[in-house]
């Protein structure tokens, strides 16, 4: 045994397999303490190393050229790597057998030459291989870490400052700072979370349990045994937890509730909106954090998905119980409530459960199973959705009438696609509902750090390791985007305060509350009249109002439906143009020109001329010749934009006079950009800006122009020989309508 075991190349095997196993049951989370399943790896690694290396060395003694314990080594060593990768690590295969021969080499150098020292034979060999080692490893450590940081950095410029008067100048205050009320936080519970001390001995209030059976008939097998063993309950008995911040005031008050989404069962995330909570309580708001953690995924199993119906019936289970304490006998908390004006904000699989909160709220029964009965019907005017999911449940939600805001990050590794504008697109609205839907995309915002525990990376380790993290924001800087947006949405929402009503528009209004980054705002209401948003049909000639479109001199001219980085559909069309000509030839700028038809009303009370806008890919302006480089401009193309009446009177104006173009937002969101291209996809993906240029700016270059004969809006491209645009939602805004806002 000892000739076996005792042997340089085994021990440089061993080692490495020692750490490799120690660092992956440091961070394999089951409910124990990380030293001990950091213990259990190592010990596992050894056990697994010995018995492969035995069993390697009875099967194969037929092999002389080459020492048995050479290949038994080398053998035990490569399946013990093998199952390391599979079970634990789940790194790309190139990747991780690259690390396993770096560490070989460093590990066997070093026990070479400490082998060496300790044997007498030639120390000062010793000494530099095992100098060696630890300096090839350090040097790898730091050369891996050092692939870190933002490619794309230089291409996001500094646009062009704008004369802009901000929400601040005009004497209205942050959102994010707190308010006037003395704030009380507490909790409810079931009282017996054996798990959670503050659902349990620590309540204010103690809660019933819900019945989700209907729900949730995932929730068995392995799922059921391992989660009733650790939580203590099981499907037909999940408590009510939920933190609370209360303003201190007789009330009631408007409500915000939210609700986290698919982190680490083990690692609790409930706590993780305390910053919006106490900020929104400040300020007359009720906030409460729900706590799902138990239908969570982690050692236990995910439900893939299945879960997102009881995510969502959660929040009105918990609406439920606060309607009782509102017409109940507690003094503390009757009428403490206005459950007319609640606001449900969820965060990752959080975002797509509110969703299905609102749908769930005007239904009679469950649709996956009518035997569940619903009695619900709350006042839900807005839900806020943060890096949200879309696509878990089976079923799309399409809401009515409801204010609408998503937050996303541009370097999100988790959900990496702005999934919440599809919610944004499906959502309709009455006539005469005077209520918003905007969307908000931030560079170099990633998913967790919207929640103050979940941390700095998306992944746990060691995949963890992976991830280009330099780039990121702080997460201050990320939550006060959240704290800036949040309550500002529900400021509007919740108590009618239309004064951040324009940086839901235009989030340049507000970039001294923002961390200095680069921002995509898109924004829709009853108020803007639409007359070309490129849905419907697949005639690119005209609209089925009447409309007719036109272009010429350009090279791309299409309607297509955007789609996300990774291939799938942003459920919206738009308009892609593509030109290319020869600086000075007037014959060859491109125009597309929108004709207004009679039936239309005329448009003397215009007020804004608006339209949605991001850079296309300037790649499809290649010739034939296939090594041309193309190179785009920092910022977005400049257009000129003409109106003309039925009179022949025109006028136009450049479209950067009154606005900051949009750059294109390219993400590296992990080390190696291969590693981008197989796993997520591509490094950017259209991002729409609502873009608005005064109709007081077309009047101020010639006031001649008759509005109500308004005849046709052209996109002159004179400003910019080549370039490639995506363009949706062009109209109106009108005088009468922002006089309603």
């Amino acid at each position: 045994m000892k000739k076996l075991l005792f042997q340089p190349v085994f021990l440089a095997v061993a080692i490495l397999v020692i750490i490799l196993f120690g660092v992956a049951g440091y961070h394999y989370a089951i409910g124990y303490p990380a030293w001990m399943t950091m213990l259990a790896g190592i010990l596992a690694g050894i056990l697994l190393l010995i018995a492969l290396k035995l069993l390697l060395t009875w099967l194969l003694p037929f092999i002389k050229k080459v020492p048995l314990p050479l290949i038994t080594t080398l053998l035990g060593g490569l399946i013990s790597f093998y199952l390391l990768r599979e079970f634990a690590f789940r790194w790309p295969s190139q990747l991780f057998y690259a690390l396993v021969v770096f560490g070989f080499v460093c590990t066997a150098l070093f026990v070479f030459g400490i082998w060496n020292i300790f044997q007498n034979k030639r120390k000062p060999l010793g000494i530099v291989l095992a100098a060696g080692g630890v300096l090839f490893a350090v040097l790898g450590f730091y050369g891996f870490n050092g692939l870190d940081g933002d490619p794309y950095a230089d291409d996001v410029s500094q646009l062009k400052n704008l004369d802009v008067t901000t929400l601040a100048d005009m004497g209205i205050q942050d959102p994010s700072n707190k308010g006037n009320f003395e704030v009380e936080v507490f909790t409810y519970g079931s009282g017996t979370d054996k798990k959670r001390p503050e659902y349990a001995t620590a309540v204010k209030l103690k809660t019933p349990t819900v019945d989700a059976s209907r729900l949730l008939p995932e929730w068995k097998g392995k799922k059921k045994k391992w989660r009733e063993k650790y939580w203590g309950f099981g499907v037909d008995s999940f408590p009510l937890n939920a933190r609370v911040y209360m303003p201190k005031g007789k009330g009631p008050f408007p409500m915000v509730m939210m609700v986290h989404g698919n982190h680490s069962m083990l690692d609790y995330s409930d706590g993780g909106y305390a910053y919006l909570g106490e900020l929104l309580a400040s300020r007359g708001i009720i906030g409460v954090s729900v706590d799902e953690n138990f239908i969570n995924g982690h050692w236990s199993g995910d439900f893939m998905g299945k879960e997102m119906p009881t995510r969502g019936w959660l929040l009105l289970k918990h609406l439920e119980q606060w309607r009782k304490w509102n017409t109940g006998d507690d003094s503390d908390m009757k009428g403490k409530v206005d459950l007319d004006n609640v606001v449900l904000v969820g965060h990752s699989r959080g975002g797509e459960a509110v969703s299905i909160a609102a749908a769930f709220n005007k239904l009679d029964r469950f649709p996956d199973n009518g035997n569940e009965t619903f009695d619900f019907g709350f006042g839900i005017k807005g839900i806020v959705t943060i890096a949200p999911t879309d696509y878990r449940y089976n079923r799309e939600m399409s809401l009515k009438d409801i204010s609408y805001l998503s937050i996303q990050g541009a370097y999100d590794s988790d959900e990496t696609s702005f999934w919440g504008m599809r919610p944004y697109h499906r959502l309709a609205f009455s006539k005469d509902f005077d209520g918003f839907k905007a969307g908000l995309y931030m560079n170099h915002a990633n998913h967790g750090q919207f929640n103050s525990t979940w941390g700095r990376s998306d992944f746990g380790a060691p995949m963890k390791w992976l991830l280009n993290l330099e780039p990121l924001v702080s997460g201050e800087e990320q939550r006060q985007v959240a704290k800036v947006y949040v309550s500002a949405f529900a400021e509007d929402v919740l108590k009618g305060n239309r004064d951040y009503r324009p940086m839901l528009k235009n989030v340049d209004l507000v970039n001294n509350w923002l961390p200095q980054e680069t921002y995509r705002s898109q924004y829709a209401d009853n108020h803007k009249d639409v007359l070309v948003n490129f849905e419907g049909d697949i005639d690119i000639t005209k609209t089925s109002s009447g409309i007719a479109l036109g272009a010429k001199n350009f090279k791309v001219w299409r309607e297509a439906e955007l789609k996300s980085r990774d291939g799938g559909s942003q459920q919206n069309n738009a308009l892609v143009l593509g030109w290319r000509y020869q600086s000075g030839n007037m014959d060859s700028i491109p125009v597309y020109r929108i004709t207004l038809s009679d039936s239309l009303k005329n448009f003397s009370e215009a007020d804004t001329l608006a339209l949605s806008m991001a850079m296309g890919d300037i790649s499809e302006l290649k010739s034939n010749d296939e090594d041309e480089e193309l190179e785009s401009p920092d910022v977005g193309f400049n257009f000129s934009i003409m109106l003309t009446d039925s009179l022949g009177n025109s006028t136009s104006v450049a479209l950067d006079d009154t606005n900051r173009l949009p750059s294109m937002i390219k993400t590296k969101f992990t080390k190696f950009e291969f590693l981008d291209k197989d796993m997520i996809g591509e490094p950017s993906e259209v991002q729409l800006k609502s873009c608005y240029v005064p109709v007081s700016s077309f009047m101020s270059v010639n006031d001649s122009l008759k509005l109500e004969k308004l005849k046709s809006i052209n996109l002159i491209f004179d400003r910019d020989t080549l370039g490639v645009v995506i363009l949706d939602d062009i109209g109106f805004y009108t005088k009468a309508n922002i006089a309603r806002e």
